[in-house]
């Protein structure tokens, strides 16, 4: 309950002291191409549920016929625009709109999408299934750009599966097994340094 209070207060006040740099973002990717503004990509929740994830668009429109989720920092189908909001992160903001509506929090493990969860073991499901994905944990800390580490790969997707994911499934583990308001405020407090940094 005092996470949910946390997750709606802190959601609401990010939106509202954000907003100039939310309508800068909108108005840049209008600029760029005319396209949507958002992207709402399909991804796993609490116990399952499937729910449109909000980013910030980075990529060209029709992006995700051209290939797979994951992308690499050098992913060609990535405009001008969004390369500067993967460097800086930005293109996350927007999902403090999904905070506010109850299908993520603050701090949670990082949403996937279902091909990858389907991936998941029995007991990988029971546990990063049981509680909202969030915005941020201990997996982002470890690979704040993970779109780094899959530049210059062949094959991306493959890429993510040996170098991200074995590592990001056990770190989710770890939140959920240690999850508290005290280690949710002190990822919270890591993250906005990692952004500043």
């Amino acid at each position: 309950m005092i996470k949910r209070i946390i997750d709606i207060l802190g959601s609401g006040f990010g939106l509202v002291i954000l907003s100039p740099v939310f309508l800068w973002v909108a108005l840049k990717i209008k600029i760029n191409d005319g396209g949507q503004i958002f992207y709402a990509g399909e991804r796993v929740g609490k116990n399952g549920k499937l729910f449109k994830m909000y980013k910030f668009r980075t990529m060209v429109i029709g992006a995700d016929k051209l290939g797979g989720p994951s992308t690499a920092a050098d992913d060609p189908r990535l405009t001008k625009i969004g390369l500067f909001l993967k460097k800086y992160q930005l293109d996350e903001l927007s999902q403090l709109i999904n905070v506010l509506k109850g299908e993520m929090s603050l701090v949670g493990p990082r949403p996937e999408v279902k091909m990858y969860a389907d991936m998941m073991t029995a007991e990988e499901k029971n546990a990063i299934l049981s509680v909202r994905p969030g915005m941020t944990d201990y997996a982002s800390l470890w690979n704040f750009h993970e779109s780094e580490i899959l530049k210059g790969a062949k094959d991306p997707e493959i890429a993510y599966q040996k170098l991200i994911r074995p590592k990001k499934l056990a770190l989710q583990m770890r939140y959920v097994k240690e999850r508290s308001l005290w280690v949710d405020i002190k990822i919270i407090f890591l993250t906005i340094f990692k952004i500043f940094k």
